[in-house]
Order: structure tokens, then C-alpha cells, then sequence
């Protein structure tokens, strides 16, 4: 059995300085929510202004990450620290950063085709390993994945432009029940945010 201190000391257990410190700042969750709702919303009803915006936010984060790469590695160069791998990171960084910026279908296509490329990878890999599981264990439900996985993949290959949208789709909708989630989970806490703080322990 465990002691005093062991439970206290556990993760699992449910902390009272945490539920008061979540159930204080509710309004920073409903935030979270919100954005999120807000962000699914748009995804889902304007895929395209959506898919533009996240594009350009991965082209400004390589830019901004390539600059300080190279101010990283001209540093390492000044203090005679190795500095040729820094230097090489951030021009690809900057290179990467202008493609996005001057030719995003390239980008948008790129990333359509590396995730089709993984889809049709996972699939191939839940197909083969349907020969090695039990009929007993779910073995058609795993062949149904591979190929529902596998056929994604090859319709992101045959139209990556639909898939594109189609993908947004889906984060929007994950988005979307994520955010209505936390919207849901702040107005709980504050129902809870004028208790008095204090390190409840249930059960002790």
C-alpha cells in the first residue's frame, strides 16, 4: 500500500494548486477556444484564403529561422567554433522561405506529396502486417486501413489540389471540436474560480 508521501508524489493523482490555477485563468482557455472555432470556421467555409495564410506563415518562420541560423553560425565562425552546418541550414531556410513565398503551389504540392507518399508508406506497411495477425485480432480492420490509407494516398498523387482542400477540411474540423472542447472546459472552471486555493488531496 501506498504511503502519505507516495500519493502526493503521484501524477496521476488529482491536484488541487492545479485545478485552482486552471479555474483562475478559465478566460485564457476560452481564448484558446474561441480561436480555435474561429480558425475552423475559416478553414472549413474558406480553404482557400486558409491554405494562402498558413503557407505564408511557414514562409515568414523559414525566413525568420534561416536569418537566425546564419547570425548563429557568423558567430561561431567569429568565436573559430564550427560553423559551416549553420550557415548551410539557414541558406536553405532562406531558400525554402522564398520558394514559399514566390511560388506557393510548389510549396502547397510539396507537402501534398509528402503526405501522400506516407500515406501510401503506412498502408503498405498495415497490409503486410495483416499476415502476421490473427483473424481473431481485428485482422480485417487493419487491411481496411492500409487500403483506405494507400488510396489516399495514391488520390493525393491522381488530384493534389482537391486534397489539399480536402485536408484543410479536416483541420478545420479538428479545429473546430478542438476549440468548442476548451470553450466547453473553460466555462467549467469558472464556475469553480472563487475557491479558495489549497492543495486538496481526494481521499487522504
Amino acid at each position: 500500500m501506498m504511503n502519505t508521501d507516495e500519493i502526493r508524489s503521484s501524477p496521476f493523482l488529482e491536484s488541487g494548486p492545479m485545478s485552482a490555477l486552471l479555474a483562475h485563468n478559465w478566460w485564457a482557455i476560452a481564448l484558446r477556444g474561441v480561436s480555435g472555432i474561429i480558425f475552423g470556421l475559416l478553414a472549413l467555409l474558406l480553404p482557400g484564403i486558409t491554405i494562402d495564410a498558413l503557407i505564408l506563415l511557414y514562409a515568414v518562420y523559414m525566413l525568420a529561422d534561416g536569418i537566425l541560423a546564419i547570425v548563429t553560425g557568423m558567430r561561431a565562425a567569429a568565436r573559430h567554433e564550427r560553423w559551416g552546418a549553420l550557415i548551410f541550414e539557414g541558406i536553405i531556410d532562406l531558400i525554402c522561405g522564398a520558394i514559399a513565398i514566390f511560388w506557393p503551389i510548389a510549396t502547397l504540392l510539396a507537402f501534398v506529396y509528402l503526405s501522400g507518399g506516407w500515406a501510401i508508406v503506412s498502408g503498405a506497411f498495415m497490409l503486410a502486417a495483416v499476415f502476421h495477425l490473427r483473424q481473431t485480432h481485428g485482422k480485417w480492420l487493419l487491411a481496411l486501413s492500409g487500403v483506405i490509407s494507400a488510396a489516399w494516398g495514391a488520390l493525393l498523387f491522381a488530384a493534389p489540389l482537391p486534397g489539399a482542400v480536402v485536408m484543410t477540411w479536416w483541420f478545420g474540423a479538428y479545429a473546430l471540436v478542438f476549440g468548442v472542447t476548451l470553450l466547453v472546459l473553460a466555462f467549467r472552471l469558472r464556475r469553480h474560480r472563487d475557491e479558495p486555493t489549497g492543495a486538496l488531496l481526494h481521499g487522504i
